[in-house]
């Protein structure tokens, strides 16, 4: 579905990411994995089209879209969530959903119509609700939601979009148990019907819930297979794995 070749990001002198190829497809999650400064957000960012690459391809069924603008990338079905949650907090549950659903209109909307009118967006966001584990929470306003709900909803809202690929970088963040939990249970739906590439820090949902994992460390890809591989691995042991172990 979605695929990175050689790609490297230069910041002056920095390099970010350098080289880094990886490969997301449909019903499979692939975690990312590295320390503080590793290029994983970098990444996420290149692939989603926030940062332009200094070098390198970005492929998405096929076709290469590496100077394709954020917004063109989303509406051809990349979607993506933000380290910092991204919602309209004085809007409710179902309202946040429906206004996502809304940019996939390819037609100006009425301004004095009413949104309620708009049955395809309505159903968009009512789907993306059940989807994400939050529909008996609709019409509550977002400011008072949990923080692992807020969470939810920032998915939700991606889902509203209609993506093929989900981008997801640290959704657990900041998340107790129960929330995580959550949380991991609704990854492993998703990856059933989206290609998914998920950045986080906390180790057990990411063993827990990928298929895949690739570890970067300084920009680049240290190693890269599935959950055992990596486990197994001395280089990742020594470079991540080891040096949590060894604070612990």
């Amino acid at each position: 579905m979605l695929a990175a070749r050689g790609l490297s990001r230069q910041f002056g002198g920095l390099a970010a990411n350098k080289d880094v190829s990886i490969d997301l497809h449909r019903g499979v999650l692939h975690a990312v994995l590295g320390p503080n400064g590793a290029g994983k957000s970098t990444l996420i960012n290149l692939l989603s089209g926030d940062l332009p690459p200094s070098s390198g391809q970005i492929l998405y069924r096929g076709t290469d879209i590496s100077g394709w603008r954020p917004d063109r990338r989303s509406r051809a079905g990349i979607g993506r969530s933000y380290q910092r949650t991204n919602i309209f907090p004085a809007f409710t549950v179902f309202e946040n959903c429906r206004l996502a659903a809304q940019s996939r209109v390819p037609r100006a909307l009425r301004i004095f119509s009413r949104a309620q009118g708009f049955a395809d967006l309505t159903d968009a966001a009512e789907r993306a609700l059940e989807e994400a584990g939050l529909a008996a929470r609709r019409d509550v306003v977002a400011s008072t939601l949990s923080h692992g709900e807020q969470r939810q909803l920032e998915i939700a809202m991606v889902l509203a979009t209609a993506p093929s690929v989900l981008l997801l970088d640290e959704p657990l963040a900041g998340m107790g148990s129960d929330e995580s939990q959550r949380m991991v249970e609704l990854l492993q739906k998703l990856s059933a019907d989206h290609a998914i590439l998920l950045v986080e820090h906390d180790m057990d949902a990411v063993f827990a819930v990928a298929d895949v994992i690739t570890v970067m460390v300084t920009g680049q890809v240290l190693e890269s297979g599935p959950p055992e591989q990596i486990r197994a691995s001395l280089a990742v042991q020594e470079a991540y794995l080891g040096a949590g172990d060894d604070d612990e």
